[in-house]
């Protein structure tokens, strides 16, 4: 029975179930059968959309499969709200490891070895999440540690101040700076409001306005 019945004790009289309960002679059948012909038009255009929607995703959708000694990248992100990184040009998706795997867990998840420094990250990834490494004796691998919160995400933060320009609108003239993130390069700087960057970094502003955050060299 519908949530509805075993609640009240008695079938629950919408429009969908009127012609089940035996009142099509009381509302009258044009009603009923208009209304019985709607559910099912919306029905079929749900089951149009639903089956458009797969065939997009089957498109992208690759079978993925490692094996026990693989070494795969583990896929990480900005926090949520971050969008400057989403642009091209910037590293959208990013990537650490390698790390190797331990064992499979169920059929879409697989539990990873980690350093010491991610021991609060739980070790076990859906495949999404994942990238194999294919291993070359003369790749040379660099691993930052990052400091990541448990979901794998991690914060943006500013490092220095490269370059100021004022940029002329109709009324009025904005300041702009230049500014280098922590985990990006000078390549990859963006250019921000300076008054915004005051509000949210007061630290990149020393006394004197030095140009980088705790009055290291520039």
């Amino acid at each position: 029975m519908t949530p509805y019945e075993a609640l009240y004790g008695r079938k629950c009289r919408s429009p969908i179930n009127w012609d089940e309960v035996g009142e099509r002679a009381e509302l009258g059948p044009e009603i009923v059968k208009h209304t019985t012909d709607l559910v099912v038009r919306i029905r079929d255009k749900m089951r149009t959309a639903q089956s458009r929607q797969k065939s997009y995703a089957d498109k992208r959708r690759r079978d993925l499969e490692f094996a026990v000694g693989d070494h795969v990248f583990v896929k990480i992100a900005p926090m949520k709200g971050v969008m400057r990184f989403d642009k091209k040009g910037k590293l959208s998706l990013r990537f650490i490891g390698p790390f190797e795997i331990l064992d499979r867990v169920g059929a879409l998840a697989y539990r990873v070895a980690l350093p010491p420094n991610l021991v609060g990250v739980h070790n076990v990834f859906h495949i999404s999440m994942l990238r194999k490494y294919m291993s070359n004796p003369s790749h040379v691998l660099n691993f930052e540690p990052l400091h990541l919160t448990p979901n794998l995400s991690y914060e943006e933060r500013p490092t220095q101040i490269l370059a100021r320009q004022e940029r002329k609108q109709r009324n009025k003239v904005v300041k702009m700076v230049k500014v280098k993130w922590l985990n990006h390069t000078e390549e990859e700087a963006t250019w921000e409001t300076e008054a915004d960057m005051r509000s949210r970094y007061p630290e990149l502003f020393g006394e004197n306005d030095v140009d980088d955050i705790g009055g290291f060299d520039a």
